[in-house]
């Protein structure tokens, strides 16, 4: 497996989930076991000597990523929920979507303070999402040490959005 073969496992579907959006479905990706593997053993080439002490996957794409590099290495994985859906104490962060506003939220207890911690998606827009996660579990007192996404979309401003972290992405898209 290489990045051209990762590449014709993403599914491009035009006006989803609204008209005028190109969306990037990993599915494909998921569904084909030497493609994810090459996922996973590319974010464990990139982030082994990083000092990660523990990952943060966003809901739910994200979650798909996270789980199994987190698995690889032995270390904790903090779930990022979508608003109301974690029954504990949280802590939350809003953010601006292209068509409105959404909510993230954590266990309080469990961000892992003064920790390195690596924050995980499947795909990075505009960087929104990814933005309000950083910054909620810099709150509660976590360093970010990276952001990963399988792809970035390098037509919209994700970069600027989250400049202050290394990031690193296996795919680029301009269309």
């Amino acid at each position: 497996m290489n990045l051209q073969e990762l590449d014709k496992t993403i599914r491009r579907i035009p006006d989803f989930p609204v008209k005028g959006i190109l969306f990037y479905d990993i599915t494909g990706m998921l569904a084909n076991p030497q493609a994810f593997q090459f996922v996973i053993d590319s974010m464990i080439d990139l982030y082994k000597d990083e000092g990660i002490e523990a990952v943060a996957a966003v809901e739910a794409r994200g979650f798909l990523i996270g789980a199994p590099f987190a698995y690889r290495l032995g270390l904790p994985l903090i779930p990022i929920r979508k608003s109301g859906k974690l029954p504990g104490v949280t802590m939350k962060a809003s953010y601006q979507l292209e068509y409105g506003r959404a909510e993230v939220e954590v266990h309080q207890g469990d961000i892992p303070a003064g920790k390195k911690m690596l924050l995980v998606d499947d795909l990075i827009a505009t960087g929104g999402t990814l933005a309000a996660c950083a910054s909620l579990l810099e709150g509660g007192g976590a360093h970010i040490q990276g952001i990963f996404g399988v792809v970035g979309l390098d037509s919209l401003p994700y970069k600027e959005a989250l400049s202050k972290y290394p990031l690193s992405t296996l795919l680029s898209y301009t269309d």
